[in-house]
Formats: C-alpha cells, sequence, structure tokens
C-alpha cells in the first residue's frame, strides 16, 4: 500500500513540477491549476474520503454477514445514489462556469488580464466538469477492492492520471510554447490543456473499475436505490458525513483562491502541498486505509480490546513515518525546491516561496497524520459526530488564517502563511478527533509510548547526518543533478541511521507483541 501509494505522490509532484517548468509562474499557471482543481475540490467535497470510511465498514459487514452477493448488490445501489448526486453537481458546475471563473481570478490586478483569464478558466471548467462523475466511478471501485484487502492497484493507478496530464502539459508546450500570460495564450492551448486532463482522469477510472471486477465486487449501478434499506442507510451516513471531506476542500480551495493573489503563488502552495500529503498518504493514509477493515470488523465483533489493539498499532506506524520526514524536510527543504524549479520556474524568488512553504508543511505533515488516522478509528466505530465537528473546527481555523494573510506582503510571507492555515487547521482537527477517541478506548491503553519514544531518539540520531548533509549542499556549487544525488544519499544515510536506531530500540518489544 505504502509502496504504490509513495509512487502515485511522486508523480503528483512530478505533475505540479512539469505544470509549472511548463507553464511558468504567471496567472494562466494559476487559473490552469486551480480549473483542475475544480472537479477534484467538488468530489472531494460531497463524498472524497468519507466514501472509503463509510463504504468500506459498511461494505466488510455485509461480506462477514451475507456474503459477496449481497455486498455486491449494496455497491450497486450506492453506486447509483453517488453517480445520481455526482451528474447532477457536474451539470451545475457547468451552469455556474462563469461565476466560479471570476471567483478563480478575481486576484489578477490588471483588468485586461483578468477578463482574458476568467474566459479561459470558463472553458476549462466546461471541460473538466465531467471529471466529477469520473472521480466518483474512482472512489467506489476503489473502496470495493479495499473492502476485500486488495490495496495495490487502487492505490497505484493515480499515478497512470498524474502520467497522462505530464504528457499533455508536455506537449502543449512544444506546440503552443511556454510560459506565456493570459493575454497571450492561444484557444488550442486551453482545449487541449482541458480535454488532456479529462482522458487522463477517464484512465484512472477505467484502472478502477477493472480492479473492483477482479475482486468481484463490480455491478452494474441501481439507480433505485432508496428501495433497499441497506443502500438507503449508507446513504444516509454518506449525507451526514460530507461535512467530513467539504470543510478541508473548501479550506484548501480558499488558501489556493488566496494564493492566486501572487503571481504564480497557486502553483507554490500546490507543489508544497503535495510534499505535505506524500508523508500523509505514505503513513496515516496508507495505514489507516489497511486497518480499517481490520477496525470495522472488531467493531463488528464487539471486541473492544481488538479495536484498541488496531488503533494503537496505526498510530505507532503513523509515527514512525512521520518523524524522520518531519527532519528530512527542514533540513533539505531549499534543495528540494532548488530541484523542483525547473523551466519558466528557475527563479530565486520561486525557490524562496516554496522552500518557506515546505519548512512549514514538514510541521504540519505530523499533525495531519494524527487527524488523518483519527478520523478513520471514529468512522470504523460509525461515529459520524466527531469527524465532522474534527472538520469543521479545521475550516474555521484555516479560513481565519489564510485571510489574515492578506495583511502580509505578497511573496513568500503570504505564501508561508498560506502554508501555515494547513497546520492550523490540521491542529484543531486533530485535537477535535483524539479527545474523542480517548474517551471511546478508555478504558484500554491509547498509545504505546515505547515504540513511539523509540521513533523519537531515532530521529534524533538521525541529527549530525544531516547536518553534515546540509553543510555539503550550502558548501559547494555543482551542478543540479550533483546535488539531488547528494541530496538523495544523504537522505538514504539519514533514514539509515534512523531504521537502525530503531530496530535496536524496538526489538524485544516487537517480539513480545508479535
Amino acid at each position: 500500500m505504502a509502496g504504490w501509494t509513495l509512487a502515485s505522490r511522486l508523480t503528483g509532484l512530478a505533475r505540479v513540477a512539469v505544470v509549472g517548468a511548463v507553464l511558468g509562474p504567471t496567472y494562466f499557471a494559476n487559473t490552469f491549476v486551480t480549473a483542475s482543481f475544480v472537479p477534484t475540490f467538488t468530489y472531494a467535497s460531497i463524498a472524497g474520503t468519507a466514501l472509503a470510511m463509510v463504504v468500506v465498514p459498511a461494505t466488510v459487514g455485509t461480506l462477514t454477514a451475507r456474503g459477496v452477493a449481497r455486498a455486491g448488490a449494496v455497491l450497486g445501489g450506492v453506486g447509483g445514489f453517488l453517480l445520481s448526486v455526482a451528474g447532477a453537481i457536474a451539470v451545475l458546475a457547468m451552469i455556474a462556469s462563469p461565476a466560479l471563473a471570476w471567483l478563480l481570478t478575481f486576484g489578477i490586478a490588471d483588468a485586461a488580464a483578468r477578463t482574458a483569464a476568467r474566459g479561459q478558466a470558463t472553458v476549462l471548467i466546461l471541460l473538466v466538469a465531467p471529471q466529477i462523475v469520473l472521480y466518483a466511478v474512482v472512489a467506489l471501485a476503489a473502496a470495493a477492492q479495499q473492502a476485500r484487502g486488495r490495496f495495490a492497484l487502487a492505490a497505484a493507478a493515480p499515478a497512470v492520471e498524474n502520467i497522462g496530464l505530464m504528457t499533455t502539459v508536455t506537449v502543449a508546450g512544444l506546440v503552443y510554447g511556454t510560459g506565456r500570460e493570459v493575454a497571450e495564450v492561444p484557444f488550442g492551448l486551453v482545449f487541449a490543456l482541458g480535454l488532456g486532463g479529462t482522458l487522463a482522469v477517464a484512465t484512472h477510472a477505467g484502472l478502477q473499475v477493472f480492479g473492483a471486477a477482479r475482486v468481484g465486487l463490480l455491478t452494474r449501478p441501481r439507480f433505485r436505490w432508496w428501495s433497499d434499506p441497506d443502500v438507503a442507510e449508507v446513504a444516509r451516513r454518506l449525507r451526514r458525513a460530507i461535512v467530513v471531506p467539504a470543510c478541508p476542500q473548501v479550506a484548501f480551495f480558499i488558501l489556493l483562491t488566496l494564493a492566486g493573489t501572487v503571481p504564480g503563488g497557486v502553483v507554490v502552495l500546490q507543489a508544497a502541498y503535495l510534499v505535505y500529503n506524500v508523508p500523509t498518504a505514505l503513513g496515516a493514509r496508507a495505514v489507516s486505509t489497511a486497518v480499517l477493515p481490520r477496525m470495522s470488523a472488531a467493531v463488528q465483533r464487539s471486541d473492544h480490546p481488538g479495536f484498541a489493539s488496531a488503533w494503537r498499532q496505526a498510530l505507532t506506524h503513523v509515527a514512525i513515518v512521520s518523524l524522520p520526514v518531519l527532519l528530512l524536510l527542514l533540513f533539505f527543504a531549499r534543495p528540494l525546491a532548488q530541484f523542483l524549479a525547473n523551466g519558466e520556474l528557475r527563479s530565486a524568488s520561486f525557490v524562496d516561496q516554496l522552500a518557506g512553504c515546505v519548512m512549514v508543511i514538514a510541521v504540519a505533515q505530523v499533525v495531519a497524520g494524527i487527524h488523518e488516522m483519527g478520523r478513520h478509528a471514529l468512522f470504523a466505530r460509525v461515529d459520524l459526530n466527531g469527524p465532522r465537528l474534527a472538520s469543521l473546527a479545521y475550516l474555521g481555523f484555516a479560513a481565519l488564517v489564510g485571510l489574515a494573510s492578506l495583511t502580509l506582503p505578497g511573496g513568500t510571507p503570504r505564501l508561508m502563511m498560506l502554508a501555515a492555515a494547513l497546520l492550523v487547521g490540521d491542529l484543531a482537527g486533530a485535537g477535535a478527533v483524539i479527545t474523542r477517541l480517548r474517551a471511546a478506548i478508555h478504558p484500554e491503553r491509547f498509545a504505546d509510548r515505547r515504540p513511539v519514544t523509540a521513533a523519537a531518539v531515532a530521529a534524533a540520531g538521525m541529527l549530525p547526518v544531516l547536518a553534515a548533509g546540509w553543510w555539503l549542499l550550502a558548501a559547494t556549487t555543482s551542478g543540479r543533478l550533483t546535488r539531488f544525488a547528494e541530496m538523495s544519499a544523504c537522505g538514504v544515510v539519514a533514514l539509515g541511521t534512523y531504521a537502525a536506531m530503531f530496530r535496536a530500540t524496538t526489538r524485544p518489544s516487537t517480539r513480545r507483541a508479535s
């Protein structure tokens, strides 16, 4: 799960780097990235991660009690409900495309450029709106695979979408040129980017459907879903849980819109957000996705100690992944930003902006892992109120900090403040879910302190290696590939040190636990 997720996240980061390298730190790059984000934002707001957190426990329960055929029927009903909602919202997005375009481009100061950008954003939204339905298919098929304990294809398929979009942007750059501002962008470039992005998502959806068929849970959508009480119950939970994915997505959409006040700021924040998502996906999301069926089964059996044990194991794995990443990102924020500054992005201002955001993100990803894992654990207990409250807290605090960024000068200070909004939002959300989960797990132990302490000690052991690597990179002026190789080698040695120290300090307790 973690390995394929890493491949998908790295190609996602490469996707933003390629978009930035071809389109440059321009308002057109801002327009394209934010317009392309509309389908992801919209689908994630109506279901998103809540779909797996609701559907997987329900499917596991149905499989256990009534078999594969009934589980497939329930998924077919859920599919009918979800596709109906997604299709209606896709049509609404097309109708509202001029208003959305106005919102996405309000930060452009020049009136003529703003008018041109709004026309381009409208066309892009019309072309990418069908992706809302495709993402519904992706999520439902992935949930079917996860419910059957199959994770590889569901985690790897997004890489195909990322590669498809990178190919589209690269070819479009070769044909139409690079670094164009909104006043210079031809209609053919806008059309090619929008259509190519939708075809890439369609390919992703096809792979996920194949995966669902392979595990025996691919069924035709049933649009009279309300006649099935099991499906109606899942739909009711999804409606109640809509706040959970919607609030973080709305918060990030607000932050992207505010980043649009800085030329190329959306590219910077999106790149930093993807860096933030890599350790979260490798740690909390991979672990929670793998452990969610086990937690759900423990709840079905009323096995309170088993649920608590699964939570402690998941929390330990999140700590093991996030702590070394914290130090790696803090020490190598600037070299990483320099490596991503390709093509039209190769400028000192872009490097400063991205490096500053990555340093804030380094701390945010630790808190985000705990927030993510806690939400999944509460969903496994069919507790919807806890994740809803946490998401509302996330939205409120992140939006306040984001709006406060407008009081800072444009450029690095404002973008770092927007990155800090993610950290503050996750702190609020994590606090809410942990408070509720502590009460649910009591009187069982909440955490295994020994392995978490060992992870912290092992992370401290990385510091001499990281300090030496930072000094080497600061003292030399080698080429980009050489610097990347040096940074990678230092990272490998640091992680090796971490793994050796962690293994040495936890081996006895690991044997007893097993």
